[in-house]
């Protein structure tokens, strides 16, 4: 998955607001009412509808270095009508984004307070999020891997810390780089944070490999839902897929 990193922080106060500009053809809002936000018409919420669902499919199949007439092109709207709800591609992403986070937190969520035991809480979690493909629209940064400080990376943008064995709270680490702060708002560290619950689960329970992280975990939701033309075989594919992954994250007896 690929995206430009540069504006995503600048994006977030439009893309988790209201109404952006005024919907094609009525109902808008002057130039000084930016308190108020104004109802969509029934086309209009349509074909905001058509357009999210769109990005959906096409940043989930192409990633998030898609352009916005793929998008376009794919809801059967005009490109201008895209730009009239998302001034910019990364409004798009970064609505996008977040929607899918929020999605996983609940999945995980519903996993941790529904089975007992922890393996099966945590597998229950990758078979769903799998399913609904939403891992392949998690923020890229999410998937960044923590490395050393003396490590070939160092100098990249933030990284989530893994929770260690012992269970430490999992907190973001700030590498040397001076990049925009896009790791932890509120709806990326709650899925860390949950995430990192399940890990910590079947860890405990000698379930999980010692050195299976979160990201990990992130990651194999991100990679075991390939795109297919043909849905039946993109299911059985996922699901193969996934087995094989959950037996490798599985600890074995000594």
């Amino acid at each position: 998955m690929h995206i430009q990193d540069s504006h995503w922080s600048s994006a977030s106060a439009i893309a988790s607001g209201g109404t952006v500009g005024a919907a094609a053809g009525g109902n808008g809002r002057g130039p000084g009412d930016g308190s108020r936000t104004a109802p969509l018409r029934v086309d209009a919420q349509r074909n905001l509808e058509h357009v999210l669902r769109a990005a959906r499919e096409v940043f989930g199949e192409l990633g998030y270095g898609a352009p916005m007439e793929d998008v376009a092109r794919r809801a059967r709207v005009g490109v201008g009508t895209v730009y009239r709800r998302f001034p910019s591609k990364d409004v798009l992403v970064r609505r996008i984004a977040e929607e899918e986070t929020s999605r996983l937190t609940d999945q995980a969520r519903t996993a941790l307070g529904q089975e007992d035991e922890p393996w099966s809480a945590l597998s229950r979690f990758l078979r769903t999020s799998v399913a609904s493909g939403a891992g392949r629209l998690l923020p890229p940064q999410i998937l960044r891997v923590g490395v050393a400080e003396d490590g070939p990376a160092a100098g990249e943008a933030r990284v989530p810390q893994q929770r260690s064995q012992l269970g430490a709270e999992l907190r973001l680490v700030e590498q040397r780089s001076t990049t925009e702060d896009v790791v932890d708002d509120a709806g990326a560290t709650a899925l860390l944070d949950v995430v990192g619950r399940l890990v910590d689960r079947a860890r405990a329970a000698g379930e999980l490999r010692a050195d299976v992280t979160v990201a990990d975990v992130l990651l194999v939701i991100a990679t075991a839902a390939p795109s297919l033309p043909d849905a039946a075989q993109q299911a059985a594919a996922s699901a193969r897929l996934l087995d094989i992954l959950l037996e490798g994250l599985r600890s074995r007896p000594a």
